[in-house]
């Protein structure tokens, strides 16, 4: 099993003293980022209720969120590349980072992501005044395209999970087919959709604050 208390005791030294006082203050947005099946949630929600129990005060802001939903990607013509760059609200999610690391006396709703209906929920996670982190996580946060160029200068850090590449894979085809794929259609599709999306993120792993190795 994974330590992740030393990676806990990272991510509460970004903690601003004095942060739940006053909600106003601007907080924290901490980033975690990788190639899809890297182990980005598992690091998150590990991070979340490592911080929870230290009685830290925490948000959760992932960009799947911010996913497109089907009935656009059908309009755009890129349903069939879902996961892609340009099949994610971009500019929403930037908004959304902005606003949580503000601070303000008021509530901050951000969508979540179903993954039985494979389709975002608007409104689904608040961001509460009081909250002294947030962590957000994502594929792209390190893409060098605007508008994720603009979240290193949000984000308080940014780490890569890193995972070696066929394990990756071996977790995405299973993903797949547990939410509804054939074995042949998540093979392909991990082949055709998620690995070129890998390949550009993996690209950006030196422009990470910190490295983590995955498993």
């Amino acid at each position: 099993m994974t330590d992740f208390d030393p990676l806990v005791d990272l991510a509460a030294r970004l903690v601003r003293t004095g942060a739940a006082a006053d909600p106003t203050a601007p907080r924290p947005v901490l980033g975690i980022t990788g190639a899809p099946g890297a182990g980005k949630t598992t690091l998150a929600v590990a991070l979340l209720d490592g911080l929870r129990a230290r009685g830290i005060q925490v948000a959760h802001l992932p960009m799947d969120g911010f996913h497109l939903a089907d009935v656009e990607l059908d309009r755009l013509g890129r349903r069939d590349r879902k996961g892609a760059i340009d099949t994610f609200d971009g500019w929403g999610y930037l908004s959304a980072i902005e606003r949580a690391a503000a601070g303000g006396d008021h509530i901050v709703y951000v969508p979540g992501f179903e993954r039985d209906l494979e389709q975002p929920i608007a409104g689904a996670l608040p961001i509460e005044p009081g909250a002294e982190i947030v962590i957000t996580e994502g594929n792209y946060l390190l893409a060098d395209a605007a508008p994720w160029s603009s979240l290193p200068g949000v984000l308080a850090e940014t780490w890569f999970v890193d995972l070696p590449d066929d394990v990756r894979r071996e977790r995405l085809v299973a993903r797949h087919i547990q939410f509804g794929k054939s074995p042949d259609d998540a093979v392909a599709w991990v082949r055709d959709v998620d690995e070129p999306n890998a390949r550009a993120i993996i690209a950006r792993k030196a422009a990470a604050d910190r490295v983590v190795e995955s498993g």
